[in-house]
């Protein structure tokens, strides 16, 4: 068995929030198991079951973390016919969580998956398992077994690959000059991350953004928040190098009244 760092490494993201003792039971868990083992919490704010913003989390935050092992647990399936399973991916990652899709943008990250195993019923799993906590009782045991050393193929059986379930995530377009894209996440802030990673205005142009339900407004295309005045909007690229919308010291999703999902258009009309 082979470590993948000489310190190995853990990060966790899922939905489970703080004011319970989810996360801290998965912690301790990992640590009975693996104790040596850093584990980096990503988030644990995943609003409640939106597997996308779970996987664009985990697949934003893969560059900036260590090759190890990868636990996300997004799993409004839990104790359905889902699949549990674990990954491993052509730069050396493991990932572990459930077969929703979760797991699928930062595993074509990380150059695609090149093993996969089903570990639902793994011998590594704790027992009894609970039909609604699988982050404690199968994907926290089997991430810190992998952790620890052992390889994909001792903790589940084999899978296609091919078999996986994707995640099909919405693309932004243009239409007669004008960029038609999606709302795809919404921070603590209210800032909006857009579904659009190329961008064609100019630093300091004014830009005009409508939503379908007829929201429209004026703002300005710039590098940080303190290129418009407080209260103003603001169409920046974020810190994940993808098109996003904000009010300096405001709310973006607030003042448009967008959600997840929902269409903006952007110009410099």
């Amino acid at each position: 068995m082979v470590l993948l760092n000489a310190v190995p490494v853990i990060t966790f993201l899922s939905d489970y929030g703080l004011s319970d003792d989810f996360v801290g039971v998965c912690h301790g868990v990992m640590a009975r198991i693996c104790p040596s083992a850093v584990v980096i919490d990503l988030s644990h704010g995943v609003p409640r079951g939106d597997v996308r913003a779970g996987a664009l989390m985990l697949s934003g935050a893969l560059p900036y973390s260590p090759v190890g092992v990868h636990l996300a647990v997004v799993d409004p399936g839990v104790g359905s016919e889902r699949r549990a399973i674990a990954l491993a991916t052509a730069d050396g990652r493991r990932l572990v969580g459930p077969d929703n899709g979760l797991l699928w943008p930062a595993a074509e990250r990380a150059g695609g998956v090149l093993e996969a195993v089903d570990i639902g019923r793994s011998r590594f799993a704790l027992q009894p398992v609970s039909a609604t906590f699988h982050g404690r009782d199968i994907f926290s045991p089997v991430a810190a077994r992998l952790a620890a050393g052992a390889a994909l193929a001792e903790v589940g059986s084999a899978v296609e690959p091919g078999s996986l379930a994707a995640l099909e995530l919405t693309r932004a377009r243009l239409e007669d000059g004008v960029l038609v894209a999606h709302a795809v996440y919404v921070d603590a802030f209210g800032n909006v991350q857009l579904d659009a990673d190329e961008v064609a205005f100019a630093l300091g142009q004014p830009v005009h953004v409508a939503t379908v339900d007829g929201v429209s407004a004026r703002a300005r295309y710039g590098r940080t928040f303190a290129d418009v005045a407080a209260g103003e909007l603001l169409v920046y690229e974020d810190s994940s190098r993808r098109l996003a919308v904000a009010v300096n010291q405001g709310s973006a999703a607030e003042r448009l009244g967008l959600a997840v999902g929902d269409e903006l258009r952007v110009s410099s009309r």
